[in-house]
């Protein structure tokens, strides 16, 4: 009995002494902060947080005429987990032959009832007057936040029109759920004292501009309720404050639209806030702004301290292009953060995902960023189920 006895003692000697060197070592070694940007190659990054997952979503990342996935415990660490959409589906609507190569893009995906439904904007295959921008949004369904998704009718969720684009859903705490898009650019021109200011100097004919609208949606995404009611456009008169930073793309002679697009809901202490993007998404002026109203469908009054993420270049960084957010908590649901593509000196045109920490208080979000110099963890400790509406 004594020889078993001595192997024992020897194997949990042993066994103690490689654990705690095991854990010495995975201490050294265990990350203490991250930078920006993530190794994640998307336009539009969209964050799902379900359980004790983080799934982020998003425009290219590899994605052949559909939409790719990402998968995280922390925010940080990410996993590649292959293509969850694709366009081919049973009851795929849209058309990969179209311009822009298809443009299968701004997914979002939520979690309602057990189900995972992906909003997206791609080209609509019906489509008699060969229009360039036939953009409309879809819907798709899966059992898991990985897919395969499979559109929920073979057309748009609606039709209103004019080519739309990015999608955003807000369920609020009365149960309604409500759906914010952005009417395309294309073929909008507008009347404006800056579209006059470009005509007199010769920089362009006419403005065009895209307008943010939300509506109410059905309880099962199958349509919408009532009409889309207008919640933001680009300022009209050159006295207003937002002119200056909404209009960057027009005064930098960069392109003759103004954007107000990529927009995300949330409400916290009672107040609904809208952010959004404006200026050309593929320049170095792309920024956020937002602005806040008492009820979901505004109307919204934009904030003093516009734009709140931008570029950085010339105070020394090397970002541009900050752009199309959304919004996740950390871990432990104690943290707020912007996620956002983002441009560097180093990534060149590629855009690539961002995240930095925001703060909401007394009707004021702020930004830290852009960032790309070494930033703490997302807090952990204990799980806070669902996205973390703020409330």
């Amino acid at each position: 009995m004594k020889r078993p006895l001595l192997l024992f003692f020897i194997v949990t000697t042993l066994f103690l002494r490689n654990s705690v060197a095991q854990t010495t070592q995975d201490r050294a070694t265990a990350k203490t902060s991250f930078s920006n940007p993530l190794p994640i190659q998307f336009g539009d990054p969209y964050i799902l947080h379900t359980k004790d997952m983080y799934y982020m979503y998003g425009t290219g990342g590899g994605a052949d005429k559909g939409f790719s996935a990402y998968s995280s415990k922390d925010m940080v660490t990410w996993k590649a987990e292959g293509q969850v959409y694709f366009h081919n589906n049973k009851n795929g609507w849209s058309d990969p032959k179209a311009g822009w190569g298809g443009a299968y893009w701004a997914p979002e995906v939520y979690e309602v009832k057990g189900k995972f439904y992906l909003f997206y904007s791609a080209q609509w295959k019906v489509n008699p007057t060969k229009e360039l921008e036939n953009f409309r949004i879809g819907v798709a369904v899966s059992d898991k936040p990985t897919g395969p998704f499979v559109d929920l009718a073979s057309k748009p969720v609606f039709d209103p029109g004019y080519p739309v684009i990015d999608a955003n859903v807000f369920f609020d705490t009365n149960g309604k759920a409500y759906l914010y898009f952005s009417r395309c650019c294309y073929k909008h021109p507008v009347k404006s004292e800056v579209a006059d200011l470009a005509k007199k100097n010769g920089w362009f004919n006419e403005i065009e501009e895209s307008w943010v609208y939300g509506v109410e949606l059905k309880p099962d995404f199958s349509g919408v309720i009532g009409q889309p009611v207008l919640v933001l456009r680009p300022p009209v008169r050159l006295s207003d404050k937002q002119a200056e930073w909404e209009s960057r793309s027009v005064t930098a002679r960069e392109v003759n639209r103004r954007w107000t697009e990529g927009s995300v809901t949330f409400k916290k202490d009672n107040l609904y806030y809208i952010m959004y993007s404006a200026n050309h998404f593929g320049g170095q002026n792309y920024a956020i702004g937002y602005a806040t109203a008492t009820s979901p469908l505004g109307p919204f009054k934009k904030a003093a301290n516009n734009p709140i993420l931008q570029k950085n270049t010339d105070k020394g960084g090397s970002v541009t292009g900050t752009g199309h957010n959304s919004v996740t908590y950390s871990p432990d649901g104690k943290e707020m953060f912007c996620v956002y593509h983002a441009r560097t000196a180093k990534t060149g045109d590629e855009r690539v995902v961002c995240i930095d920490r925001m703060q909401v208080k007394n009707g004021i979000i702020t930004i830290a960023g852009p960032t790309t110099t070494p930033q703490k963890l997302p807090s952990a400790g204990v799980n806070v189920s669902g996205q973390g509406k703020g409330e």
